[in-house]
């Protein structure tokens, strides 16, 4: 087991509350980037179990960025919970509905989120990171291909994503910080299921959303054989499995600033984001 950070830029490993600088603890300067510890995540549990010493800090201090910060692809599926597509008014797909969230919108657990128009909306989701190469990779044998879960916001202004047809759900979904991760990547032994999660998201304290990922539709591997059958899945790519239902378009309720958004998830942890006012601003021709 094991749950890798980004602390000030640098993978660690957490144990026990502290914080372990990987390149230090490992000797290799190479694992000091979080992207290489993930495309290095085989090695993960073994340097783990090597962790000596009380570490570098408490964890409740660092300062976390996101656990995988340079994505090369981040996939997104939608309507992957049924209530989810029912308050939508949409369609069940017969096949995982993906877009893509641009890797310039993804960021640390603790981020501020810039409302960038009238309708920013919420939406909890596992997201899971590749470790691998991998290409037409079977569900059976996805798992593998994985290097840890973590949780994310696919934060939405809806006004962007829905407008036109066809909709621009790619950018509706990219802009600055609407990709908060973290706060941890968490290896999949971790958890006693790890297609039996519990999600949460709350908006300055009020419970808004609220699921397991049994749910999913399309569960993880499924998405991962679906995928890698289209395009080569690269170490660190993210894939943003779904959300459930209770987001805010459903009531025509939206984010505001200096609202506090808390999402979070058994074993990984939570994510805690403010909004505020955003520079970019959401336009339509």
């Amino acid at each position: 087991m094991y749950r890798l950070l980004n602390v000030d830029g640098r993978a660690a490993l957490e144990r026990d509350g502290r914080w372990h600088d990987l390149a230090r603890a490992s000797g290799d300067d190479s694992l000091a980037d979080p992207m290489a510890a993930v495309e290095r995540s085989r090695e993960l549990h073994d340097l783990h179990a090597a962790l000596t010493g009380d570490g570098d800090g408490d964890v409740a201090t660092a300062v976390l960025g996101a656990p995988v910060p340079r994505p090369r692809q981040v996939f997104a599926i939608g309507l992957n919970y049924r209530d989810h597509a029912s308050e939508s008014g949409m369609e069940v797909p017969p096949a995982p509905l993906t877009f893509t969230k641009f890797p310039s919108c993804i960021v640390g657990p603790d981020a501020d989120v810039p409302l960038c128009g009238a309708t920013v909306d919420w939406e909890a989701e596992i997201v899971v990171a590749i470790g691998r190469e991998a290409t037409n990779v079977a569900a059976p044998d996805a798992w593998d291909a994985i290097a840890g879960i973590t949780l994310g916001q696919d934060y939405s202004e809806r006004t962007v994503q829905l407008t036109g047809v066809p909709p621009q759900f790619s950018l509706g979904k990219s802009f600055p910080a609407f990709g908060p991760i973290g706060p941890a990547l968490v290896s999949t032994d971790s958890f006693a299921d790890p297609d039996d999660i519990g999600l949460w998201c709350d908006v300055d304290g009020r419970r808004v959303q609220a699921a397991r990922t049994d749910l999913l539709m399309f569960p993880i591997a499924t998405l991962v054989e679906y995928l890698s059958s289209i395009c080569t899945l690269w170490p660190g790519d993210l894939i943003f499995t779904g959300t459930p239902s209770g987001v805010g378009m459903a009531t025509g309720t939206f984010l505001q600033e200096g609202q506090v958004v808390t999402t979070g998830a058994e074993v990984i942890g939570e994510l805690r984001n403010r909004c505020v006012a955003g520079t970019t601003r959401a336009t339509m021709p």
